[in-house]
C-alpha cells in the first residue's frame, strides 16, 4: 500500500498555476488581445501605498473600471522560485505595464480578485491584484469565459467599459 499526503500549500500552488495557465491560454487564443488603449503609461502609475481594501478598489477604479466593494477571493501564496512557461507568459503581460513578477520569487504574495461591474462583454469579468507588502506587483482584467480574455489592468480598452 502506498500513502501520499498533500499539504494545503501544495494545493494552493497548483490552483495558482492552473489559474495562470487559463489566463495565458486566453491570451494565446485571442492572439494577444486586440486593440488596447493605454489609460496611463507605466511611469505614471503609482503601485505603492496599497494597504487597505479601499486603497485596492481606488487603484482599480482609477483606470475607469468599476468593481464590487469587497473582493470575491483573497489568497496568500508563495511566489514560485522558478517560473514555468505559463507564469513566464503571464509575466510578459505584466512587463507591458512596467511590472516584473520575477523580482518576487519565494516571496509571500496575496492575490485579491474583484468582480467588475462595468465591463461590456457577456459573462463574468474580474480584476486581479497581486500585492506584496503594500505594493502591487501584478494586476490584470480577465474574463471567466474559457474563450475570454486577459489584459493588463493599467492598459484598459476603454471601448469595453460601460
Amino acid at each position: 500500500m502506498f500513502i501520499y499526503a498533500i499539504r494545503a500549500r501544495t494545493i494552493k500552488l497548483f490552483a495558482l498555476v492552473i489559474f495562470v495557465l487559463a489566463l495565458i491560454g486566453c491570451v494565446v487564443a485571442l492572439g494577444g488581445g486586440g486593440t488596447v488603449i493605454a489609460s496611463a503609461s507605466a511611469g505614471e502609475v503609482d503601485y505603492s501605498g496599497i494597504k487597505t481594501n479601499e486603497d485596492r478598489v481606488k487603484f482599480i477604479e482609477s483606470f475607469g473600471i468599476k468593481v464590487e466593494a469587497e473582493p470575491i477571493e483573497e489568497e496568500a501564496f508563495a511566489m514560485p522560485e522558478n517560473f514555468d512557461r505559463v507564469i513566464l507568459g503571464y509575466n510578459e503581460l505584466q512587463k507591458k505595464q512596467g511590472l516584473d513578477l520575477s523580482k518576487y520569487s519565494k516571496k509571500r504574495v496575496t492575490r485579491y480578485t474583484y468582480r467588475v461591474t462595468n465591463y461590456g462583454s457577456e459573462g463574468e469579468v474580474y480584476a486581479n491584484l497581486f500585492v506584496w507588502r503594500g505594493r502591487i506587483i501584478g494586476c490584470d482584467v480577465s474574463s471567466a469565459d474559457p474563450e475570454g480574455f486577459v489584459a493588463p489592468l493599467t492598459l484598459v480598452d476603454k471601448a469595453n467599459l460601460k
